[in-house]
């Protein structure tokens, strides 16, 4: 690849390519370390001597810019960079929208890769130790034989159709959910999903409806689209249907594992909330993010399931069965929005990346995310079991948790009135890494509790770490 200069004419040749290479490096375009063409070579490339070459290195390597290797080459001085001035901000016409993007708060956004605690009850997570390291590899190999074979085309923004019949026997197996693969669009995990179903139907200042708490990203996501986003309490039975305001266009739920609380939705509460829809004429957005992972009760049947006028869009994510550094994830579309989400795709994207996509079409189609959901669900029962009697054993004084049959997180409120953020940081000082269920609540006092999540957590380290939190509680009292 070759560097780019432009030379003007035949005068100041030197002062031309020093002034040049000296923005280049100024501006960070040439970053620090980055080796420069030789001198032969880049004479060559802009037609002058090697001479002015080397008297243009020579100047920039008196000015510190600069820096020659012998036997190795020139190259830009790590010190180059230093102490340049901060580039000023430009004012646009659209300022007050950047602004609005710039001040959005997203307390998610920055969730430590491997945990920051050596013991970690971040939600959300899966356990990296569990992933089929060897299996997906053996795919991901396919995967490349066939892009090897391919002509190299941009691919369907739908997805491919082989990941989307695997998706939608995938569903239809384990959620019941009614589909056939001409309903399943494959998106950049679940939170491309909610946008895209948000781009064809939300306009600036209409109404749309979240779970309060509920998950920021998602309310997020809809107020940056100029929704305007009412929070819906939640009680023991999930979405309060009846408190869901008039106009309402678009209702975002997690019907099977409430976020963050983790209660499911009870059945007359999904029958009330699929006839308000039909009333209002709205959408409802099933995020079922988790629900893979059951460990008592029966299943609850899919909201999607029930659904007999197309009101609902199920929205699913590989990032909790799999690896949340795939970012795949797929949207099962009622038949009305099917064809404008596929264009918002194509627009947004054009499509997900065609070798991830057939790596894991061949992972579900040969049995291999079921077999690795079975051994999480194993290791994550014992977890989940080892928590419940903890927190229904010496450290119920504090916390009563919140009753949940799926996924591999859980909620516990506190009993009493606690210093959640001196908590939180006495917990931190011994290496235990506890989150608290506020940045959750949007529009109502927040409730005092812990979202605990037992993904990276080892089993046997559940018991160090919550002796640790039962003698902080016992300190604080």
């Amino acid at each position: 690849m070759e560097l780019h200069v432009v030379i003007d004419g035949d005068k100041d040749l030197t002062g031309q390519l020093v002034r040049q290479l000296r923005e280049a490096i100024h501006s960070g375009r040439l970053a620090a370390g980055e080796q420069l063409p030789p001198s032969r070579l880049l004479a060559e490339q802009l037609g002058v001597s090697r001479k002015t070459v080397n008297e243009a290195y020579a100047r920039l390597t008196y000015d510190s810019l600069l820096i020659g290797r012998v036997g190795s080459g020139t190259f830009v001085a790590e010190k180059a960079l230093r102490g340049l001035p901060a580039a000023e901000r430009v004012d646009f016409a659209g300022g007050a929208v950047l602004a609005r993007w710039r001040n959005l708060q997203t307390p998610l956004r920055h969730l430590p890769h491997e945990g920051r605690a050596r013991f970690e009850f971040i939600g959300g997570a899966p356990d990296r130790s569990l992933f089929p390291h060897a299996e997906w590899r053996r795919c991901v190999q396919h995967a490349l034989r066939e892009s090897a074979r391919s002509r190299g085309l941009y691919g369907p923004a739908e997805g491919l159709p082989a990941l989307r019949e695997a998706i939608a026997r995938h569903v239809s197996f384990s959620r019941g959910v009614r589909c056939t693969a001409a309903d399943v669009l494959v998106t950049n995990g679940a939170q491309q999903a909610l946008d895209l179903v948000a781009r064809v139907l939300i306009e600036p200042g209409c109404t749309v409806a979240v779970e309060e708490p509920g998950y920021p990203p998602a309310r997020l996501l809809l107020e940056a689209q100029g929704a305007r986003v009412v929070g819906v309490p939640v009680d023991a039975e999930g979405l309060c249907v009846a408190q869901i305001p008039e106009g309402t266009r678009l209702v975002y739920v997690t019907p099977a594992h409430q976020f963050p609380l983790g209660m499911p939705m009870s059945a007359p509460r999904r029958a009330k909330l699929l006839a308000r829809a039909q009333a209002l004429g709205a959408l409802v957005v099933e995020d079922d993010y988790d629900s893979e992972f059951r460990f008592e009760g029966r299943p609850n049947d899919a909201l999607q399931s029930l659904d007999q006028n197309g009101r609902v869009a199920f929205v699913g994510s590989f990032s909790k069965t799999i690896s949340p550094e795939l970012r795949l994830g797929y949207l099962i579309a009622p038949p009305a929005i099917v064809e404008a989400v596929a264009t918002a795709k194509h627009l947004s994207d054009w499509h997900t990346a065609v070798p991830a996509q057939v790596a894991l079409a061949k992972f579900i189609t040969e049995g291999e995310l079921l077999k690795h959901i079975r051994r999480c669900h194993a290791v994550y029962a014992a977890r989940r079991e080892r928590l419940m009697q903890r927190f229904n054993g010496d450290l119920a004084p504090w916390f009563e948790l919140v009753p949940t049959q799926v996924g591999f997180h859980m909620a516990a409120l506190a009993r009493r009135t606690l210093d959640m953020d001196l908590l939180l940081k006495l917990a931190r000082r011994v290496d235990v890494g506890l989150y608290a269920l506020d940045p959750f609540y949007a529009s109502s006092p927040a409730r005092q509790g812990l979202l605990l999540g037992y993904g990276l957590i080892a089993t046997e380290d559940i018991d160090t770490a919550l002796d640790r939190l039962r003698d902080i509680l016992l300190q604080m009292n």
